[in-house]
């Protein structure tokens, strides 16, 4: 018997070295992705750029499916640069339409709208809809992939590698907390017209009706998303947004061992660091970087300045105003989106710096007091809303704003918090009272006003 299996084993042993070679190839490309990760949490002042809390907070883990907010970050980038709009239909290719689910599962060859693909991703996380879109948007996914990374370090998301659309596992695919807390705040600040779609509970698609994974909308005051993901690799990750009684705060749970846990873990850190979180002036946390924003941002530099001013009691009647990170949208080149560098044309734009610290390890807490001529169009019950007017006074007049910048100002009033909404820059009074006619006209409130 001992003579069989010796000669057994002499004449494969050449095929079991080449087995084990593969089954070692193989366990190393494909290890990292199948090593379940642990905890990992942050809380940043969404108003300051501050962070109350981390563990681990700059370590590499796997988005999962949080890197659909990248992906709907660059779609609202293409809808506010006309690129595509709302009703532009989105066509499912072979690749699309073969993804894993969670998925809508819409065959190859047929179409969905933007908005349905709005819809899909935020609530349903729809993989075939994530891709989908990356296929509209970058001509391939792995090259809209190429884009998503380069829009991440425009944001300051040094940590952030993106593969794909969806956050489908791979091993190269990596993210930290940290980077997702500040693309929660750029989604915030920049898209506050479409950031709705991350608390709607549930869309109708066909006959069937999707219910948001997000569970913890709802039960929190003042939750207002952002995004759940997971995979076996990445255990369960979640973003969440709160804003409530002028503090507002984006807090990032990854590695959750069950959802349950993972929402249990982020409604202790609401409720323990909410508390903690400014109530003063609205600042630039994540500055738009890029194209013609470029040179609203140098004019807004010289505005103001960085030295720390004292925070403002809440009773204070009229505290100083406090830019949000904005910058006018320019109309993009043919085969670039918004204003990120594209990597695969020749017509790339070279963003501008993100404005962060020297060592890019936290953003720049920027404090202004702005002088000259301001124009007023409202005061709003919110934040989100009062940047949400601002951009529908651009996009309902455009170029009227091209060289000024547009800030919140918050102020108490018999009890209750107000943004008022302004913008800054004006170079005379006539200049001010100018733009004010012609808000007017456009059936908007206005008030012109020296600083």
């Amino acid at each position: 018997m001992r003579t069989v299996f010796a000669t057994l084993k002499r004449i494969h042993a050449p095929l079991l070295s080449a087995m084990l070679a593969i089954l070692t190839a193989l366990a190393v490309a494909i290890g990292p992705a199948q090593a379940k990760q642990d905890y990992a949490g942050i809380v940043m002042d969404a108003k300051t750029g501050k962070v109350l809390y981390s563990h681990k907070g700059t370590a590499k883990r796997y988005p999962a499916s949080l890197t659909k907010m990248m992906t709907l970050y660059m779609l609202f980038e293409a809808l506010d640069t006309g690129r595509v709009t709302k009703k532009t239909r989105i066509r499912f290719s072979r690749h699309a339409a073969s993804m894993q689910p969670s998925k809508l599962g819409v065959k190859a060859g047929s179409s969905i709208s933007v908005q349905q693909a709005i819809y899909a991703l935020a609530i349903k996380s729809a993989n075939d809809a994530a891709a989908a879109v990356g296929e509209h948007l970058g001509g391939t996914e792995s090259k809209f992939a190429q884009m998503m990374t380069a829009k991440a370090r425009s944001l300051g998301m040094k940590n952030t590698v993106f593969k794909n659309a969806s956050g489908l596992p791979n091993s190269r695919q990596l993210t930290t907390a940290r980077d997702m807390a500040l693309l929660g705040i750029a989604l915030r600040e920049h898209y506050p017209h479409y950031y709705r779609y991350f608390s709607t509970r549930s869309f109708k698609f066909g006959k069937r009706s999707y219910r948001n994974h997000n569970r913890l909308l709802g039960q929190i005051r003042g939750y207002d998303g952002i995004k759940t993901g997971y995979t076996r690799a990445s255990g369960f990750n979640l973003v969440s947004s709160v804003e409530d009684k002028g503090r507002s705060i984006v807090a990032v749970v990854m590695g959750g061992r069950t959802g349950k846990s993972r929402n249990a873990q982020m409604a202790k850190l609401i409720r323990q660091y909410l508390p903690k979180a400014s109530r003063g002036r609205d600042r630039i946390v994540v500055a738009k970087a890029g194209g013609g924003a470029g040179n609203v941002f140098a004019s807004l530099l010289k505005l103001v300045k960085r030295a720390p001013l004292p925070e403002p009691s809440p009773r204070e009647p009229d505290p100083a105003p406090v830019v949000t990170a904005y910058a006018a949208p320019t109309p993009a080149p043919s085969q670039v989106i918004g204003r990120s560098p594209d990597p695969l044309t020749t017509a790339s734009v070279k963003p501008a710096a993100p404005v962060t610290s020297a060592a890019a390890s936290e953003p720049i807490a920027i404090r202004e007091s702005i002088s000259g001529w301001h124009v007023q169009i409202g005061a709003m019950p919110s934040k989100h809303s009062a940047l949400a007017r601002l951009e529908k006074a651009r996009s309902a007049l455009p170029g009227l704003f091209d060289t000024v910048a547009n800030y919140t100002e918050t102020v108490e009033s018999g009890g209750t918090t107000l943004y008022r909404a302004r913008f800054a820059g004006f170079t005379s009074k006539d200049a001010a009272w100018g733009a004010c006619s012609r808000l007017k006209k456009a059936k908007f409130d206005c008030l012109a006003l020296k600083q």
